[in-house]
């Protein structure tokens, strides 16, 4: 961990990132160089199909990979703000180079870095109650120092851990913070006593109870009807405005990202074919995977009947990822003696955006057009 100066600058930086999963078959490599950076209390969207190491990637943050999952090379660098005098003081912390289940992961872990899962019933324990899950985060977390919510009050003047009764009027307010009707006698309820959108209303408690500088939102809204979808994606976007915080948010919906995200990057196979601003993204895509994504999305005005574009073809098996472009084979503007031969890298593509596309790579455009010409 390095002391250095930081403002509202980056708060993660994803520099080259690999991870591999070992299996029977031999080993698949879910990420591949993968490169980002998220600012602080910016929100950065990750789209891409299923497959493209979009959950891998925040997994891989977490330090939360399973026990056949390991980080190749790479960094993942956490800005952490110190306490010392100058507010602009930080550590730099890389998260590849920490124990899963050392001190430093346990203490960014729910404290500085927390994640919504994709599915809260698989992700809440069965007999614990939503304020024994919301206490245990903010009694290992959260000191007395710090002020999240009103209920912190009687908190502030006491050195030692927070009490089991303060810990529960946390749960309250946090509970409260997040819509949940009668928060008094939910906090007593038990997972299967509430109902999808509250079981994940409950989980976006737990990961906001200790104020985090970063929120991991993986599918956040999965399986939950249109209307609750809206009200949980709003409750996110104004509690961001309270704590200042970034956030990662995952999903397959691009309406939703076009609402969430100020920065968006696009993943497939492990790697990240786009990135820019959303309205780059949106307006002006570069890169012929995010311009299928795009026209595959339904749209206002569409005729009665008409059928949507599709990608043509299905994400390559991980054993057998084609040669050159990882989309070559799937891709409308395919450049045979280019895509099929050379494996493109980021490259600027117009204002604050990247696509590793190689029709972007003038160096080879020009070998090819003079081995065609000759």
């Amino acid at each position: 961990m390095v002391a250095q100066q930081d403002s509202q600058g980056p708060l993660l930086e994803v520099k080259n990132l690999q991870v591999h999963f070992d299996v029977r078959r031999g080993v698949i490599r879910a990420l591949e160089g993968v490169n980002f950076t998220i600012d602080r209390s910016r929100t950065l969207g990750i789209i891409g199909e299923s497959g493209s190491g979009k959950s891998v990637t925040a997994r891989a943050i977490m330090q939360l990979l399973a026990r056949n999952g390991r980080i190749v090379s790479g960094e993942i660098l956490y800005h952490r703000q110190t306490e010392a005098a100058s507010p602009a003081s930080s550590e730099l912390i890389d998260i590849t180079q920490q124990d899963a289940d050392g001190p430093v992961m346990r203490s960014l872990r729910g404290g500085d870095i927390a994640m919504i899962f994709q599915e809260p019933m698989s992700s809440l324990t069965p007999v614990y109650t939503a304020g024994l899950h919301i206490g245990e985060s903010i009694r290992l977390h959260l000191k007395p120092r710090q002020q999240v919510g009103e209920q912190m009050a009687r908190a502030i003047a006491k050195q030692n851990r927070i009490s089991k009764e303060e810990a529960r009027a946390i749960a309250v307010d946090m509970l409260q913070k997040v819509g949940i009707p009668r928060a008094n006698e939910r906090v007593n309820s038990y997972p299967h006593e509430l109902s999808g959108g509250q079981r994940q209303r409950v989980m976006i408690a737990i990961a906001l109870s200790c104020g985090p500088k970063l929120l991991i939102a993986d599918e956040p809204t999965t399986a939950l009807d249109v209307t609750t979808q809206a009200q949980i994606n709003d409750l996110m976007l104004e509690l961001q405005q309270e704590f200042g915080m970034a956030i990662m948010y995952i999903t397959h919906d691009l309406g939703v990202i076009a609402e969430m995200a100020e920065d968006i990057a696009v993943m497939y196979l492990g790697r990240i074919v786009e990135q820019g601003s959303a309205d780059a993204i949106f307006y002006n895509p570069q890169h012929p995977y995010t311009r299928a994504l795009l026209k595959s999305t339904p749209r206002i005005g569409q005729t009665h009947g008409q059928r949507l574009d599709v990608i043509q073809g299905m994400v390559p098996d991980p054993f057998s990822i084609p040669v050159g472009c990882p989309f070559n084979d799937r891709c409308p503007d395919v450049v045979p003696g280019l895509c099929d031969l050379h494996e493109p890298v980021l490259l600027p593509a117009g204002e604050n955006q990247r696509a590793a596309c190689l029709l972007h790579d003038t160096e080879k455009m020009a070998e090819v057009n003079r081995a065609t010409t000759y």
